[in-house]
């Protein structure tokens, strides 16, 4: 394990190098890639300074004990070498868990789709309420959130809701969201006080990146155009724009209509769309490992 932390201790160092070298800005591409290492191998390189400046001080302590007659004073260097031996049992499980392999898809972003299950309006109800705890979770941690596409009742509740979340270790959050939310309670559709049971799905998605290629033969798309539907204003539901995709290999349809302009639905449609096949391709392969095992 120690091996390994020097060769990134060494790695971590010549990054910085490269960093202050006036030349690195001009490929953006390294520039990013540059970053984004020195960024994940942080946490790495303090936590293992740390553990060799505790090391340092066991060996002082030792040392300066063997020396030391003041009673007072050993006292203090055997309270001092007892931190740091605590310490740095402590910085070796954390070093431990650092250098666990990563999921790859844990810094990017992610769409995240809601569905109304049973329950009727007060499903809806509780999924446009789980939209909007997620929106404040990530606004709470400075991300970026991007609606893609909502189909709501007339009482403030949401069918089903797209959403795309963009920020640092995104899918590493909200990766364990994925599933079927239950809630038990009274609800504001009922009036004779009886407790419901309503649930909605949660799939996340790792948002597919541009330099994966994902290929979609247009022939098996079918691509449709129509008026949004939903609250008016600003020519969203006066023009054509909404876009909806039919991929007929697996049956997936897509649906945006939050734009205003035809072509960024469309675009915003076959985000979603890609994500969706690489999500499925990854469960696929992920079931075949786990039959094989």
């Amino acid at each position: 394990m120690f091996d390994k932390l020097e060769d990134l201790l060494h790695r971590f160092e010549e990054i910085l190098n490269e960093l202050n070298e006036p030349t690195v800005a001009e490929n953006q591409a390294r520039f990013r890639a540059l970053m984004k290492e020195q960024s994940d191998l942080t946490p790495i390189v303090e936590a293992y300074r740390e553990y060799k400046k505790c090391n340092e001080t066991v060996e002082d302590s030792l040392s300066l004990l063997d020396s030391e007659n003041d009673e007072e004073m050993r006292e203090m260097l055997k309270e001092e070498l007892n931190d740091a031996k605590k310490r740095i049992e402590e910085l070796e499980t954390q070093l431990k868990v650092l250098l666990l392999p990563k999921d790859p898809n844990d810094d990017k972003n992610v769409i995240v789709e809601i569905r109304a299950g049973a329950g009727g309006d007060e499903a809806a109800l509780f999924a446009a309420e789980i939209y909007r705890m997620y929106v404040h979770y990530a606004e709470g941690r400075r991300w970026k959130v991007e609606l893609l596409n909502v189909d709501e009742i007339g009482i403030g509740g949401m069918k089903e809701v797209q959403f795309v979340i963009t920020g640092q270790g995104a899918y590493s959050r909200m990766k364990y969201e994925s599933g079927v939310h239950r809630v038990q309670r009274v609800p504001e559709t009922e009036s004779g006080g009886r407790i419901h049971t309503s649930t909605i799905s949660v799939a996340v998605m790792p948002e597919v990146d541009e330099d994966i290629d994902i290929v979609i033969d247009e022939k098996d798309i079918r691509v449709d155009v129509m008026r949004a539907s939903g609250n008016g204003g600003q020519c969203v539901n006066t023009t054509d724009s909404a876009v909806r995709l039919t991929h007929y290999p697996t049956g997936i349809v897509v649906y945006s209509q939050t734009e205003k302009s035809q072509l960024q639905n469309k675009a915003k449609a076959f985000a979603l769309l890609k994500s969706k096949l690489c999500d499925m391709e990854q469960q696929q392969r992920h079931g075949a490992e786990a039959e094989l095992r």
